[in-house]
């Protein structure tokens, strides 16, 4: 198939829904009209409620891309997928509030989103951090040694082990 056949399959195929509108967005990515498109897919996953798209929505709106600039709307984008518990739409409200972007400059309001952002990542999981150290430094990665050897000295993910620490960060 070509690029031709290829992308009018992809813009068919958006009628199906968010999955294949996303796959089209990957797809015209390597195409021409880049921005234009990019901005078209994004509003109509944003609009079907999609926070990630919403997110990135705000972002053509803030920086312009595929449509005018507007620090308005895509400061309402960003509440949008900030309200859908997206933490990148959440870390994009930060500078908004810090700055004056498309709202009032509120200092306070730009830390509650920051500190909403941040609880709201991926959580901490010292004990497979450990494993994948271990496993990387078997394998005689020397980044994984150091980190391993940084665990067994700071009790991450194992027991205190200074022994170990020494053995393995050398």
């Amino acid at each position: 198939m070509d690029k031709d056949n290829e992308l009018e399959h992809c813009l068919d195929s958006t009628k199906e829904g968010i999955f294949e509108q996303n796959n089209c967005e990957e797809f015209y990515q390597d195409t021409v009209d880049l921005d234009k498109k990019t901005f078209e897919w994004y509003l109509n996953s944003a609009e079907d409620g999609d926070p990630n798209e919403q997110r990135n929505l705000g972002i053509c709106y803030e920086t312009g891309i595929g449509t005018d600039k507007d620090e308005k709307k895509a400061f309402e984008w960003y509440l949008k997928s900030a309200k859908g518990d997206n933490s990148n739409g959440q870390c994009n409200l930060g500078p908004c509030y810090m700055y004056g972007i498309g709202t009032e400059k509120d200092e306070e309001k730009a830390f509650e989103w920051y500190l909403k952002s941040a609880e709201g990542g991926i959580a901490k999981d010292e004990n497979k951090a450990f494993e994948y150290y271990l496993k990387s430094a078997e394998e005689g990665n020397s980044a994984g040694r150091c980190n391993l050897g940084y665990c067994y000295q700071n009790a991450i993910g194992t027991v205190k082990n200074e022994k170990e620490a020494f053995e393995w960060d050398r």
